[in-house]
């Protein structure tokens, strides 16, 4: 059967020198990377849950010990392996402190938290902490679950919507751009939730902080676009 010490051994062995450069460019941190990509890891994920049993609880285990590997790959790698069913929230918690990357960040969430029964709840809750991919996290989170979720009643995300007003003006790239990307996709589910995002980025636009102001023209420039106003009917 495989073991982690493989899938580290291969990541190795595939080591991809022009790929680490590239990764440093888009601010990535690649000190503990191998320059795999996103379809590489993919690919072997598929493999190893094949290996290990669609069903199998061993999924759950090989998962927890490639995250603490703490290699770059291995992080992308084990909420493709995960079962969303067996993550409990203090594994989330534990995962999330760790992040140092945005990749990491946003696969995590759009592979693995986002389909948990904690996403809506940690959604908020970390929107309001002070590390930077912890509350990039929860906005994330935000965005996953308003493509994802197609059944969930408008009022759901109107907690989030007082979130992304309340935490705009954050100046941190990583944190800004994932508070644009949950307003966009909240923005877009339906007429309601378009007519509620527009009113909250025009009092971004309003007010006194750059950051907030980029988060709504940005966003303005989507929700108010022809393409979206003809699939909603508008």
């Amino acid at each position: 059967m495989v073991t982690v010490e493989e899938v580290i051994a291969e990541f190795r062995g595939s080591r991809n020198e022009e790929a680490l450069a590239g990764m440093a460019r888009y601010g990535i941190k690649a000190g503990s990377a191998y320059g795999w990509s996103v379809p590489q890891v993919r690919a072997l994920a598929k493999r190893i849950v094949r290996e290990l049993g669609r069903r199998s609880p061993a999924r759950h285990a090989f998962a927890l010990e490639l995250w603490l590997t703490g290699s770059h790959e291995a992080q992308l790698l084990a909420p493709l392996v995960d079962m969303a069913q067996l993550v409990t929230g203090e594994q989330m918690e534990a995962w999330v402190a760790d992040l140092d990357s945005w990749d990491t960040c946003d696969q995590l969430c759009n592979n693995l938290f986002g389909t948990t029964p904690f996403a809506w709840e940690k959604a908020l809750s970390w929107s309001e902490r002070e590390q930077e991919f912890v509350k990039r996290a929860g906005f994330a989170l935000m965005a996953v679950l308003a493509w994802h979720e197609k059944g969930a009643p408008d009022e759901r995300f109107l907690p989030m919507l007082a979130a992304i007003e309340r935490e705009a003006a954050d100046d941190r790239n990583f944190v800004k751009k994932a508070v644009n990307w949950a307003l966009r996709h909240i923005g877009k589910r339906n007429v309601a939730l378009n007519a509620a995002a527009v009113e909250v980025a025009r009092r971004l636009a309003a007010s006194g902080s750059q950051a907030a102001r980029w988060v709504a023209s940005d966003a303005l420039r989507e929700l108010e676009s022809e393409a979206v106003r003809s699939r909603l009917g508008l």
